[in-house]
C-alpha cells in the first residue's frame, strides 16, 4: 500500500477573528429571527414573561460575537453549504493536550511538532480534550472556561493550531469543579449565583424516590454536602463530588454558556463538543437524563451557530443506548450536525472476539444519518473506556456478558454504575484498544497482531461517517497498569504519557510495533481521504455473505466512484463471493487499492481470497458511465 503524494491538513477556510470588536458590525439585523426560531424553545423551558426578557439578551451576545467577525470572513459565510461541511478528508485525532511530555518545551507545542511531522498525512482536526485549568477528572472539572491551563500552554498555541487543523473545543457545560468562580460565590452567599446549582438543606429532600428515577453513569451519592456561609448544602453533583452541576433552570447560567461558546467559536473552534450533554437538565421525578429541555437547549445552540457562525458544527457526546443517541440529531436539520457513533467500539470489538459479522452487519445496514447536513462521528477508542450502554438494545444480555468476560481475558478493568433497583451494572470497559484485541502472551505473531489491529481500525474507517482515532492508537499502546494503580482511576489504564525522544527513537526504527502499527494506520487513513466514495453523505450499503467477512459498498455523493470494501475479521483465510447483482454494479474489471493489484471477474461475482485480517478496498476500473441506484 503506498501513497506517495503530498497532502495538506487542513483544506477548508477558516479566518481569524478580530480581538477588537467593530460594534459598527454589530448592528445586525436578527431580532425577527431570533423572535421566530429561538423564542419558542426559550417559551418552552421558562414562562413567557422570563422567555422575552432574555431574548434581548441573545440578541446581545450574538451581536457582539458578530462584531468580531473579519469582513471576509463574513463573505465566505455566504457561499457556505452546510451539505460541504464534512468531507472525506476529515479525520479526527482525539488527545490530551500532555499525551506527549518533552522536557523544557510546552505540551501544545510538542503536539503541534509531533502532529506536523508524522501525522501530516493522515489528520486535519485536532480534538484537544479539555485544556482549561482543572481541579480533577483529568481537565473535566473545570475551574475557568475562558483560560488555557498554562501547564499546557496559552491561547496562542491553540490558535496556531488552528490556522493548520480545524478544531474541537470541549464545551464542559454539564457541570464545573468546586472550587471555580462561580461555586464558590454560590458557597459565599452572593444572591445571582444561589441559583447556578441545584441544591438542598436536607439530603432527605431528595427522595428514595427520586433517587430511584436518576439515570446517571456513577455508584456514588448524586448529592454532595458543602459547607456554605448560610449552612449545610446538599448539591447535584452527576459525576463526582467534585464535579457540582450547573442548573439550566435559571436562564442565566443558559446566557452564560451561550457567551463561552460563543468565545470559543472566536478563538478558533470548527466543532463543538457538548460533552456529558444528556445530564444537562436537572428536574425532580424524573431520569434527569435525555429530557427533552436537553434536546430543546441543543437545538438552541444550533440555531444561534446557524445565525452568527454557520460554518461551526455541533457533535453531542452522549453514552446512552442507541436509539436515545441518535436522537440527538433532532429531526436532522435543528440539533446536533454529528453524534458519537457509541454502539461502534462494543460492536466492533464483539466482531473480532467471536470472528463473525453477523451482529454488526445488521446494525450497520440500518443506520444512516438523518440529512446531508448530519453525520456519525466514528469512533473506537477515546480517552475514557469502551462505552456498554449503547449496544444494551443490540447485542443480547448473553452476548454483553460474553463482550466483558472477552476483554477481561485481554486485561480489561470494568467500570460501573446503579440502576434503578439499586444494582451495580457494567458500564465502561477500561482498556486499550491494543490491549483489547491482542492479548498479552498470546501466540499470535506480532504481523498477525497488527494485521488484526489495522483490520479493527478499517471498519470506523470505511463506514458511513467522519473517523476519529485517539493519540494512543497510532501507537498501538498496551494497557497502562502501573498508571491505573497509581491513580486509582480505571480510565488512566488508557493515558499514558509519552517522552517525546523515547516515541521518536520508536518512530524512527521500522521495525518497532509503534512505528509499524503508526506507518500503516497513517498509510490507510491518507489513501482514505484520496477517495470521494468515503465521502459521508455517500451512500453505504452492507453486503452480506460470509460471517468472517465485513463488506460494505460506498458511493460518492455524485455517484462517480464505487469503492467494495472487504474485511475479514478472522484469522484464517477465507474465500469470499460478492454477486455483482447484489451491489448493482456490472464491471469485469477491478482495482484493489491497498495492495494495489487488478482483477478480472468475468462469472459474474466478485470472488477474493483474503488472508486472515486483510483489508480490501475494489473500485471498478472503468467508473465513468456507471450509475448505482443503492436500495437496501
Amino acid at each position: 500500500m503506498k501513497n506517495k503524494k503530498k497532502r495538506r491538513r487542513y483544506d477548508g477556510f477558516k479566518f481569524v477573528h478580530k480581538k477588537v470588536p467593530n460594534y459598527l458590525k454589530a448592528r445586525i439585523e436578527i431580532k425577527e429571527y431570533l423572535n421566530e426560531r429561538i423564542l419558542p424553545k426559550l417559551i418552552f423551558l421558562y414562562e413567557e414573561k422570563i422567555a422575552n426578557k432574555y431574548i434581548s439578551e441573545i440578541e446581545r451576545i450574538c451581536k457582539l460575537y458578530y462584531a468580531h467577525k473579519a469582513e471576509r470572513m463574513i463573505e465566505a459565510e455566504k457561499k457556505f453549504d452546510p451539505r460541504d461541511r464534512f468531507s472525506e478528508r476529515d479525520v479526527v485525532l482525539i488527545t490530551y493536550g500532555d499525551l506527549i511530555y518533552e522536557e523544557g518545551v510546552s505540551p501544545l507545542t510538542t503536539l503541534s511538532k509531533f502532529c506536523g511531522i508524522y501525522l501530516k498525512q493522515s489528520i486535519n482536526t485536532l480534538h484537544i480534550l479539555p485544556f482549561f485549568p482543572y481541579t480533577s477528572d483529568k481537565g473535566f472539572s473545570v475551574l475557568d472556561f475562558e483560560s488555557v491551563d498554562p501547564m499546557l500552554g496559552t491561547w496562542g498555541d491553540i490558535e496556531d493550531l488552528g490556522t493548520r487543523y480545524k478544531l474541537m473545543f470541549d464545551a464542559v457545560i454539564n457541570h464545573v469543579s468546586s472550587r471555580c468562580r462561580w461555586f464558590r460565590k454560590f458557597l459565599d452567599g452572593v444572591p445571582r449565583y444561589q441559583d447556578f446549582f441545584i441544591s438542598y438543606n436536607f439530603h432527605d429532600e431528595l427522595t428514595p424516590e427520586d433517587r430511584s428515577l436518576i439515570f446517571r453513569p456513577r455508584s456514588t451519592d448524586v448529592l454532595t454536602k458543602f459547607q456554605a456561609l448560610e449552612g449545610e448544602k446538599y448539591v447535584w453533583s452527576t459525576f463526582s463530588k467534585d464535579q457540582v452541576d450547573l442548573n439550566y433552570q435559571n436562564p442565566e447560567v443558559l446566557m452564560r454558556v451561550i457567551e463561552i461558546v460563543l468565545m470559543y467559536v472566536r478563538r478558533g473552534a470548527d466543532i463543538i463538543r457538548l460533552d456529558a450533554v444528556t445530564y444537562l437538565w436537572v428536574s425532580r421525578g424524573t431520569p434527569c437524563a435525555n429530557l427533552e429541555q436537553t434536546h430543546i437547549i441543543v437545538k438552541i445552540f444550533h440555531e444561534i451557530l446557524s445565525l452568527v457562525a454557520p460554518h461551526v458544527a455541533i457533535i453531542t457526546e452522549t453514552n446512552v443506548p442507541h436509539k436515545e443517541n441518535i436522537s440527538y440529531f433532532g429531526n436532522g436539520n435543528d440539533e446536533a450536525h454529528m453524534v458519537y457513533n457509541f454502539a461502534l467500539p462494543s460492536l466492533v470489538l464483539y466482531t473480532f472476539y467471536t470472528k463473525n459479522t453477523t451482529r454488526i452487519s445488521d446494525w450497520a445496514a440500518n443506520l444512516e444519518p438523518l440529512s446531508e447536513t448530519t453525520t456519525f462521528f466514528n469512533f473506537l477508542d477515546s480517552h475514557d473506556g469502551v462505552g456498554l450502554m449503547a449496544v444494551k438494545d443490540i447485542l443480547t444480555q448473553e452476548e454483553v456478558s460474553f463482550l466483558i468476560e472477552s476483554a477481561q481475558d485481554h486485561g480489561a478493568y470494568i467500570s460501573y454504575k446503579v440502576d434503578r433497583d439499586g444494582n451495580e451494572v457494567p458500564y465502561e470497559l477500561n482498556i486499550t484498544w491494543f490491549s483489547a484485541l491482542c492479548k498479552e502472551g498470546a501466540p499470535e505473531t506480532l504481523d498477525l497482531q497488527i494485521k488484526k489491529f489495522i483490520a479493527s481500525r478499517a471498519i470506523a474507517l470505511v463506514l458511513q461517517g467522519v473517523p476519529g482515532i485517539y493519540l494512543h492508537s497510532f501507537f498501538g499502546t498496551k494497557n497502562d497498569l502501573d498508571l491505573m494503580m497509581n491513580t486509582e482511576t480505571k480510565r488512566t489504564i488508557n493515558r499514558t504519557i509519552v517522552n517525546y525522544n523515547t516515541l521518536v527513537d520508536a518512530l524512527d526504527n521500522p521495525e518497532t510495533l509503534i512505528a509499524r502499527i503508526c506507518e500503516n494506520l497513517n498509510e490507510l487513513i491518507s489513501l482514505r481521504t484520496d477517495q470521494r466514495a468515503f465521502h459521508p453523505n455517500g451512500a453505504q450499503c452492507i453486503v452480506k455473505t460470509k460471517p468472517e467477512i465485513f463488506i460494505v459498498l460506498r458511493t460518492s455523493p455524485q455517484k462517480d466512484q464505487h469503492i467494495l470494501s472487504l474485511i475479514n475479521v478472522s484469522d484464517e483465510t477465507c474465500h469470499v463471493s460478492v454477486p455483482m447483482q447484489t451491489i448493482c454494479i456490472y464491471n469485469e474489471e477491478w482495482y484493489e487499492l491497498i495492495g494495489e493489484n487488478s482483477y478480472t471477474f468475468k462469472d459474474e461475482s466478485i470472488s477474493l481470497t483474503l488472508e486472515p485480517y486483510q483489508v480490501a478496498w475494489l473500485k471498478p476500473r472503468d467508473q465513468s458511465g456507471v450509475d448505482v441506484e443503492i436500495s437496501k
